[in-house]
């Protein structure tokens, strides 16, 4: 059970961004969500994230899970990404950095970006969530054609509330 839009944007530094919100659901539950890349379109508030690839669910640190993503800035407006899960504390962490796979070689490569969300029990069934976005690996040549954070920080909120939504 969702415990509604009370989520809250805690901060933006300098190269990082990051909101909470408390839901009323074991971690368990919430973590069982996240883990689950077919859940991860319905999550994001901007619309970029289309569809999972792979189908599998995020088992543990470096496996890799591709999604289907568009944005109308992209020069393809539809690509793919391939995702690094960095972070695999179940139920407490989960994190990933986001890259692109050479067709030629498969070989992956990444934009210094990365997702984390932080759970935190809060009694038996509530969970505070922090999700942080975090652009501090970001080479100068990328910084050069985007901008960081490449979208409002109130995105941060909406995918709070939708992760809240599909908890419930």
């Amino acid at each position: 059970m969702s415990l509604g839009p009370v989520s809250r944007l805690t901060g933006m530094e300098t190269e990082r961004v990051s909101a909470s919100t408390t839901i009323e659901a074991a971690p368990e539950a919430v973590f069982g969500v996240l883990a689950d890349p077919a859940a991860h379109a319905a999550i994001d508030g901007t619309g970029w994230v289309r569809q999972s690839l792979d189908g599998d669910r995020i088992t543990a640190a470096g496996q890799v899970f591709r999604m289907a993503m568009y944005h109308p800035n992209h020069p393809d407006k539809d690509y793919e990404i391939a995702n690094l899960v960095e972070v695999f504390d179940e139920p407490r962490a989960i994190g990933w950095k986001p890259g692109t796979e050479s067709a030629q070689t498969g070989e992956l490569s990444f934009g210094g970006w990365t997702w984390r969300y932080d759970l935190e029990a809060d009694g038996p069934s509530r969970t505070t969530v922090t999700l942080t976005y975090d652009w501090s690996a970001v080479p100068p040549h990328v910084r050069e054609y985007l901008q960081f954070p490449p979208f409002d920080p109130a995105h941060l909120d909406n995918s709070l509330q939708h992760l809240s939504d599909l908890v419930a």
